[in-house]
């Protein structure tokens, strides 16, 4: 006799509360001291603790809090602010178009969630479960999301309190720990010829590209390494 085949059991909410947490984990650890520089920063610059954490739990964009908390220091006006920050995020674009059609359709409710939540090292996570299992999973994508998120928010927390006793963080070389945490998400990804080549054109193209297109460096190199990545993926099919 043929057996049935039978649809795949779900898993359970507390089973996938549980892989989400720990599958986000190491990326959840190694931001915390990004995340207590940011809330150091933030004082510095002048604004009240409740201004810097409101920093954390609205804005929610390292690399862009950085520059943000940085221009508002230095009395730039609020309009170059919010344009250094749509060019710092504007990776953000591509990691939606890679989840249109998965996230297409779900309702309002469920996209403006995941659209929030969305971050470098969410999108990671995420991407790294669709290959595992075959499908996007929005409810494991949310909660690891929202796990960085707690953590993000806890270390800027940190940052804030130790920031009104502690001198000087700003000089301890905590800004190492965005350079980590990108390497981190980038190395597991690089299993083929053409991830490879996009990565180093990128790194490439960033270096040279920073000192004569400092505001749209990030997106001119991201690029670059997209165009050469789909070309010899391309020509490897």
């Amino acid at each position: 006799m043929m057996s049935e085949t039978r649809p795949p059991v779900p898993e359970r909410t507390g089973a996938l509360w549980w892989r989400a947490t720990l599958d986000m984990l190491p990326l959840s650890i190694s931001v915390i001291p990004w995340g207590i520089l940011c809330g150091a920063l933030a004082l510095q610059a002048g604004m009240s603790p409740l201004q810097s954490q409101l920093m954390s739990l609205l804005v929610y964009a390292g690399a862009a809090q950085l520059s943000a908390t940085t221009l508002f220091g230095a009395g730039t006006p609020l309009l170059p602010i919010m344009g250094s920050t749509m060019v710092i995020t504007s990776q953000h674009l591509l990691y939606g178009f890679t989840f249109r059609r998965d996230v297409l359709p779900l309702s309002l409710r469920w996209r403006a969630s995941l659209a929030f939540f969305l971050t470098d090292e969410m999108f990671a996570v995420a991407l790294k479960e669709r290959e595992r299992s075959g499908a996007f999973n929005p409810a494991y994508a949310l909660i690891a999301g929202f796990v960085f998120y707690l953590f993000w928010n806890l270390a800027t927390l940190l940052g804030i309190a130790a920031g009104q006793y502690i001198e000087g963080l700003d000089k301890m070389g905590l800004d190492f720990a965005i350079a980590a945490t990108f390497i981190a998400m980038t190395l597991p990804a690089m299993k083929n010829l053409p991830m490879v080549a996009a990565t180093l054109v990128s790194g490439g193209t960033a270096l040279v590209t920073k000192p004569l297109l400092a505001e749209i460096h990030i997106i001119v190199s991201a690029l670059a390494g997209m165009v050469v990545g789909y070309v010899l993926h391309r020509m490897r099919r």
